[in-house]
């Protein structure tokens, strides 16, 4: 059997020939891909680009996790997520990580890992999203980001697999987060 599109040997992927915009803001763009498939048939794929954005699961001595409890306006739905935000031009994920606690949950974490990077939906968006560790938590003073969250909660993390069980925690992002760590500290 001939394989198509194959590049390079790698039966399997799919070819680019160009792509077009349809909406574009510093924070978005939606266009479609000019795509060409192993068997040969070529269509116009929609695609999603987002910034990039990171995370940090903030944990201390008490083996707890600093949570937010957040309503999401597209789902219309409440939820608890670990802080983070969107990555700035110029700026490296894990300082973006640190900055997004800092504003959302006034905490600073003393020592920061990296635990994981990961794509939520590689199939039309392309969104990539780095996840660090913090330990050694000190209070700085209040949230400075106002509209993040409705209130923090230090979390036992023997909890955390029964909140995600129940739907509290439901959040790609947040599950990836989480479920990596608890993974990680097994």
């Amino acid at each position: 059997m001939a394989v198509t599109g194959a590049v390079g040997g790698e039966p399997g992927r799919w070819r680019t020939y160009g792509e077009r915009e349809i909406y574009a803001n510093p924070y978005v763009w939606l266009g479609q891909v000019d795509v060409e498939l192993p068997d040969g048939g070529r269509f116009w794929h929609h695609v999603i680009r987002l910034h990039r954005s990171a995370a940090m699961v903030l944990v201390d001595d008490a083996d707890r996790v600093l949570l937010l409890w957040r309503h999401r306006v597209v789902p219309d739905r409440w939820g608890w997520e670990v802080p983070g935000g969107l990555v700035d031009e110029d700026e490296e994920p894990a300082d973006a990580a640190r900055r997004e606690l800092e504003e959302e949950t006034g905490y600073r974490a003393g020592r920061v890992e990296h635990l994981v990077a990961f794509q939520p939906w590689p199939g039309s968006v392309d969104a990539e999203v780095f996840v660090y560790v913090g330990r050694e938590p000190e209070r700085i003073g209040e949230p400075t980001g106002m509209n993040e969250a409705a209130r923090l909660e230090w979390v036992p993390l023997v909890s955390v697999r029964e909140m995600i069980a129940a739907g509290k925690i439901w959040n790609a992002g947040s599950l990836v987060a989480l479920l990596r760590f608890l993974m990680k500290d097994s």
